[in-house]
């Protein structure tokens, strides 16, 4: 087991949060929260800073805070990435950190990563335009370039598919969420 030394990905301390979830599975239970607010148009700031885990209120080291817009063509002010753009990079990074986490694992030295996303949709539902155009992304291509020491495609292919196994993005994109919207 590697304590980061390779990727910089401490897989020791995984497994050992991984045996600790699988004897107390409450431990496992985590809520993530992000709180946005409406600056203008179609402009608005999200900010991250405290989430439950482990049993208890915890915070990150700072505050994060992301904006998000539309771009010119909406006649909006293209201020920020769309936040279909921001799914993507959070689809991106969780399926890298899993390349890295799973090469660590493997003792597999990665000297580059690169991942490109493209996703398709039709704006026309969002629109109104067309009801039977869905809103959402009608496919997600993932592109991965790897530069590994001594790996085979193979075990390259195999790496990616173990982290779309345990990327929690993936599985949010790629399996129905309850998602429950309210006003107060």
């Amino acid at each position: 087991m590697s304590t980061g030394d390779i990727n910089g990905v401490d897989t020791a301390h995984l497994l050992f949060a991984r045996g600790v979830v699988g004897d107390t599975p409450a431990a496992g239970d985590y809520t993530w929260r992000a709180s946005n607010e409406w600056v203008h148009g179609t402009h608005s700031k999200t900010k991250i800073d405290g989430y439950f885990g482990l049993g208890e209120e915890r915070n990150h080291k700072g505050a994060y805070e992301f904006e998000a817009d539309h771009p010119l063509e909406f006649n909006a002010a293209d201020n920020a990435a769309t936040p279909v753009e921001i799914v993507l990079a959070g689809l991106a990074s969780c399926l890298t950190a899993g390349v890295a986490a799973v090469a660590e694992n493997r003792e597999i030295k990665l000297r580059s990563v690169k991942a490109t996303l493209e996703a398709d949709m039709n704006i026309g539902g969002i629109l109104g335009a067309d009801p039977d155009v869905r809103n959402g992304f009608t496919d997600v291509r993932v592109n991965y370039e790897i530069d590994a020491d001594e790996t085979s495609e193979a075990d390259l292919e195999a790496l990616v598919a173990q982290s779309q196994k345990i990327s929690a993005v993936f599985d949010i994109m790629t399996n129905p969420t309850n998602v429950t919207v309210s006003v107060n």
